[in-house]
C-alpha cells in the first residue's frame, strides 16, 4: 500500500497537493482527511487537509507532464464550453436538476453549446467534445465492476463507454466536469489501475477533470457548479493560469462551511479533481 504525494506551485494561498494513491488507499478521501469534532452539533473547530492545502489526485505521475493551459490577460479567444444534460435519460431514475445546472453552467461561461435531453446522444456528444475545449456532463455515470472499460455516462440514445472515451482524438481537451455519479470510483479487483471515468478523460487528453468519488444528490451538484464556475469565469477573464482545482476547493468549502455541512459528509466530500 503506497501513496504518492507532491506539492505543485499554486497561485492561491494555499499550497496545492496532488495525491497519487494505490492499492486500498485510492478509495479513500485522503483530500478530506483530518481531526473532526467527536459530537456532531458542537462547535469545536476541526483540523482537516482541506484547511491547510488544495487537494488534486492523479492516476499516474506520467498524467502531470501535460502543460498547463495558460490565458492572457485581454484574450479574446475563450474556452468553448460543450454542456450535456440528460433530466430523462431512457431507463435511468429522472435527474430534473440536471437542466437547472446546465443552465448554471450557460449563464457564466461564454461561447457554451447546450446538448439537453434527446440532443445528448453518444455521436452529437463524441462530436461536440472534438470542437470544445471544455466538456460538462451532468447524467447518470454507470460503473461496471465486471469489466471496468464498459462503465459509462448514460446519454439519451445509449451509453458512451470509458472504453470509446479513450479512443478518441480531442485535440482541444482541457477541462471536463463529470457531474455524475461515482466517476472517480475505481475498481477494487484493479486497485493498483485507474481504470474510472475521470482516468479515463485524462487518458482521453484532458488535462483537468472534476469527477466524484461516490452518488450525489441531484440538489447538491448546482450549489456546487455555481461556486466553481463563477471562480473559473473569473479565472478566464483576468487571464494567467486556469486553476480548476482551485476552483473546486472554493466551492466544496462553501458547501462544507454551511451550518451543519462539516458533518454532513455525502454532500461535499465526493468532488475531487484530477490531474492539473
Amino acid at each position: 500500500m503506497d501513496v504518492v504525494c507532491t506539492l505543485i506551485p499554486s497561485s492561491s494561498t494555499l499550497p496545492h497537493v496532488m495525491w497519487c494513491p494505490t492499492g486500498p488507499l485510492a478509495f479513500l478521501p485522503l483530500h478530506a482527511a483530518g481531526i473532526y469534532p467527536e459530537h456532531k452539533g458542537r462547535n469545536t473547530a476541526s483540523q482537516t487537509i482541506m484547511d491547510i492545502a488544495i487537494s488534486s489526485y492523479t492516476p499516474t505521475l506520467e498524467a502531470l507532464l501535460k502543460p498547463r493551459t495558460r490565458l492572457t490577460p485581454g484574450h479574446t479567444e475563450y474556452p468553448k464550453v460543450l454542456v450535456v444534460s440528460q433530466p430523462d435519460t431512457p431507463n435511468c431514475a429522472s435527474i430534473p436538476e440536471t437542466r437547472t445546472e446546465a443552465g448554471i453552467v450557460m449563464s457564466l461561461i461564454e461561447h457554451s453549446t447546450p446538448l439537453d435531453d434527446t440532443e445528448g446522444t453518444v455521436e452529437a456528444v463524441l462530436e461536440g467534445m472534438a470542437t470544445h475545449d471544455w466538456v460538462h456532463l451532468a447524467c447518470h455515470g454507470v460503473q461496471n465492476h465486471t469489466d471496468p472499460m464498459s462503465s459509462a455516462f448514460a446519454l439519451y440514445d445509449g451509453r458512451l463507454t470509458l472504453s470509446s472515451l479513450m479512443s478518441q482524438h480531442l485535440p482541444n481537451a482541457d477541462l471536463a466536469v463529470l457531474s455524475a455519479c461515482q466517476t472517480a470510483t475505481g475498481d477494487e479487483k484493479l486497485s493498483e489501475e485507474a481504470v474510472h471515468l475521470a482516468a479515463g478523460m485524462l487518458n482521453a487528453g484532458y488535462r483537468s477533470v472534476i469527477g466524484t468519488m461516490w452518488s450525489i444528490s441531484d440538489y447538491i451538484a448546482p450549489e456546487v457548479m455555481r461556486v466553481f464556475y463563477t471562480v473559473m469565469a473569473e479565472q478566464v477573464k483576468t487571464g494567467g493560469e486556469l486553476q480548476p482545482a482551485y476552483a473546486l476547493h472554493e466551492a466544496t468549502k462553501a458547501l462544507r462551511n454551511k451550518p451543519g455541512g462539516v458533518d454532513d459528509f455525502i454532500r461535499w466530500v465526493p468532488f475531487v479533481h484530477f490531474g492539473l
